[in-house]
């Protein structure tokens, strides 16, 4: 006769359970697309076991019954979240028995044209029926029968003409910025390490570019995309044009729809010219751009931490201009700031960086950015790279322009970022909420622009000692 297990026996084959079934959870979860310090793991690996174990749906199907209505998720001007949004022979259909509580079509979508100025320009670019419609579920019923195809996750769709796409400023910090900052509006509990529950975008879908037409010639784009959400697949006019020819509606599960046309209705852009920053009247908090900046801090080895805090020692970057050949500083300020830099790291052992980005390798470029606590230059692409580094209380930006001169660019994406920026007109600087109108000044785009090194230098050392009495 068998004896019955002992209790010691069945806590064994308990444990050894155990163990089994979290190995294979394990193994489930490891094939996010997203890098897991980045993304809630509990939400992952729900995310891959319905995956697997649920059948694949390509059609939602209300047979007799009503077409599901459209569901507003966020909205600002020219960045809206959508569930259930239905697209028909190329036409964009918002679902709803109640209009009145859906936005302005022409805050949502435009006919994805360039952009030129002028009341008449602005008109030329506002959405028609054969754009976007608002549309009853009755009317849905008799336009789309019983089902519609679905395009299922997340959708990134962006109605942006090439006009901007191909720039590394306008994509990373307006295009990706507003895309994300956007999107995280749905999670108001971002960690600092950039820990977050949403799920990863499925696509990326221009409709009105090719494939040939979305890198800028830095090859920045395709990088940042890349390591931002490295499983991302991008769709572009051709895709959009196949679904039009099935002549089939289709349905966004979940859709952000950027469009920059749209966005210029705002209030914020007509404050920061930036189209990002109608996005920022959304919800928020502090640490929504971690995610992206930690994940394209991975993809060059680095850890997320790299730049944070304010007790390692700083990291001055002078991104220069001077062999560029456009908007360079008077060479004798150029060395005269050059000199006042390396007295800080002689006097109080800053690492202090002298550097023309064009001349750095991408991955080189993403390293130096992470680490920087100090970044300054004349305004220009190269400050771009301010997107990388670890916001901290010491964090700054310095940004010179010609007397007179200014643009929000970067000064805008600093504060958007929690960080520091001050402008500055040779001796003289300023920094938020003091800061000047927009003008491009005669000598914006010159070789002649002046900076007192000596000035900068102090403002270096100020920033950086305020944060160090911060720590005590």
């Amino acid at each position: 006769m068998i004896s019955p297990p002992t209790r010691r026996e069945l806590a064994f084959v308990i444990l050894l359970a155990v163990a089994v079934l979290y190995f294979f959870s394990g193994v489930t979860t490891s094939h996010s697309s997203f890098p897991l310090e980045a993304f809630d793991r509990d939400i992952v690996a729900s995310h891959h076991t319905s995956a697997q174990t649920e059948p694949q749906q390509s059609r939602l199907s209300w047979g007799s019954s009503t077409v599901p209505e459209t569901q507003v998720i966020a909205h600002a001007p020219g960045w809206s979240i959508f569930d259930k949004l239905y697209v028909l022979n190329g036409t964009v259909y918002i679902v709803s028995d109640k209009p009145d509580e859906v936005p302005d079509v022409s805050m949502i979508y435009s006919k994805g044209i360039e952009i030129k100025p002028g009341k008449e320009a602005e008109d030329s670019r506002l959405p028609g029926p054969s754009d976007i419609q608002v549309i009853s579920s009755k009317e849905a019923k008799a336009m789309f029968g019983s089902a519609a195809m679905i395009i299922d996750g997340v959708t990134f769709l962006v109605n942006d003409p090439q006009q901007f796409i191909t720039h590394y400023y306008h994509w990373s910090a307006e295009l990706w910025f507003g895309l994300w900052r956007t999107y995280s509006s749905l999670d108001h509990g971002i960690t600092p390490n950039g820990t977050t529950k949403l799920p990863p975008p499925r696509r990326l879908m221009f409709n009105r570019i090719d494939a040939a037409h979305w890198r800028d010639y830095a090859s920045m784009n395709q990088w940042v995309t890349r390591a931002s959400f490295p499983s991302l697949n991008i769709e572009f006019i051709d895709d959009w044009n196949d679904r039009i020819d099935m002549g089939l509606p289709f349905v966004f599960e979940r859709v952000l729809v950027a469009d920059r046309s749209a966005s210029m209705i705002s209030y914020n852009y007509q404050r920061f010219q930036r189209s990002a920053a109608s996005a920022f009247s959304l919800p928020g908090n502090a640490n929504w751009w971690q995610p992206i900046r930690n994940n394209v801090v991975m993809s060059v080895g680095l850890e997320p931490a790299t730049g944070g805090g304010t007790m390692g020692k700083p990291v001055i970057t002078y991104v220069s201009r001077q062999d560029w050949g456009r908007r360079m500083l008077i060479p004798e300020h150029h060395d005269k700031l050059v000199a006042e830099l390396h007295k800080l790291r002689d006097e109080y052992g800053y690492e202090v960086n002298i550097v023309s980005m064009d001349k750095l390798t991408r991955a080189e470029q993403l390293q130096l950015a992470a680490r920087t606590t100090i970044m300054m230059g004349v305004h220009g692409n190269g400050l771009t790279a301010l997107l990388w580094m670890n916001p901290t209380p010491r964090s700054t930006v310095i940004e010179f322009f010609f007397p007179g001169g200014f643009a929000h660019d970067y000064e805008y994406t600093t504060r958007a970022l929690g960080m520091k920026h001050y402008g500055f007109w040779g001796s003289e600087y300023f920094t938020s909420p003091d800061v000047p109108l927009p003008a491009y000044v005669e000598g914006f785009q010159g070789n002649s622009i002046p900076v007192d090194g000596e000035v900068v230098a102090r403002i270096c050392r100020e920033r950086l000692s305020l944060a160090m009495e911060d720590d005590d």
